[in-house]
């Protein structure tokens, strides 16, 4: 990687511990309890797939310094635990969340971000338990292809045949190609940003075969394996039905749902499932992918602080770009 001036966080994260259903749970805090009011609640964000809570520091760098922040890494991921299992599915997330929140913000209604994975486990838990979530957002958070019942025996086939394969994880021979991995994955992501995330997103390990050296992600293997479990479109839809929070609906101009999903599912028919929830704004980042937190740190939180200091308002859809 060409050489660069680092990224310095202008609001560094303390890395905290939590006790959580039996897991050391790992937590990335900006400020305290004492900036919490009821026009500012406690900030909780929910990273993704194969991701980690630090992804989020650089949006945080670029919001007002008025929040109290808590981004945990997921079971499973960053330092968090992972548990003696041989999949992970979103009843647990869902589970984990709750504990934490009866932890460290007891009785305290939040505002909600998700991305990706964790935007579709904000929705549901905002749907789940509406009293706890004040503003709630989804950073494509698509959700899945509904799975009719008939896919069953093939889905819990397949997963048996899994767990007879010990699953791996690419290592990398230093932290400079884990960060050119992240640029590789995603062009839009600047060369600081990446150099910053690649120690966040892994760490060194000694390879107990050849005793080299090597940087490993920080994520279990087991995520790797097919989930038993089918997605049900209505169940997810029912969970949303009762969704009381406004929600901001944010996705990158360069995202191609089609290239996960082909034809089985497209951004049309997810827009058609968020009809269900009352009260929804749309804003559309360019130039932005997937990892829009990434790629457009301070176009989102400028988005993020108008939706929630924003009043209460009539439900509406509306739908920018910037």
């Amino acid at each position: 990687m060409d050489s660069l001036e680092p990224y310095l966080p202008r609001r560094a994260a303390r890395s905290e511990f939590a006790s959580l259903r039996g897991l050391r749970i790992h937590l990335n805090v900006w400020g305290d309890e004492t900036l919490v009011t009821p026009e500012r609640p406690a900030l909780v964000l929910l990273h993704g797939w194969m991701d980690v809570g630090a992804s989020f520091q650089f949006v945080v760098d670029a919001m007002a310094p008025d929040r109290f922040v808590i981004a945990p890494d997921w079971r499973g991921f960053g330092l968090s635990d992972s548990p003696a299992t041989d999949c992970y599915w979103f009843p647990d997330y869902l589970g984990d969340l709750d504990a934490l929140l009866d932890a460290r913000l007891p009785g305290q209604a939040i505002d909600l971000v998700g991305h990706s994975m964790g935007g579709n486990i904000a929705m549901l838990y905002a749907g789940v338990r509406p009293a706890r979530v004040r503003r709630l957002v989804n950073l494509e958070g698509f959700g899945l292809p509904d799975a009719p019942a008939t896919l069953a025996p093939g889905r819990y086939l397949k997963w048996l045949d899994e767990l007879k394969e010990p699953q791996k994880l690419r290592s990398y021979p230093s932290v400079q190609a884990v960060a050119a991995r992240l640029r590789r994955t995603n062009p839009l992501l600047r060369p600081e940003r990446a150099a910053w995330l690649a120690p966040h997103w892994s760490r060194c390990e000694r390879n107990a075969d050849t005793g080299a050296s090597e940087w490993v992600l920080l994520a279990d293997p087991a995520h790797k394996l097919s989930n038993p479990a089918l997605y049900r479109k209505d169940e997810t839809l029912a969970c949303w039905q009762q969704i009381s929070a406004p929600l901001l609906w944010v996705d990158g101009d360069q995202t191609d749902i089609s290239k996960w999903w082909g034809r089985r599912y497209s951004a049309d028919e997810f827009h058609e499932r968020l009809t269900v929830v009352p009260h929804v704004e749309k804003h559309r980042l360019s130039p932005a992918g997937h990892m829009l937190h990434h790629d457009q740190p301070e176009a989102l939180a400028a988005r993020l602080t108008a939706f929630f200091d924003a009043p209460e308002r009539a439900p509406k859809v509306e739908v920018a770009t910037t």
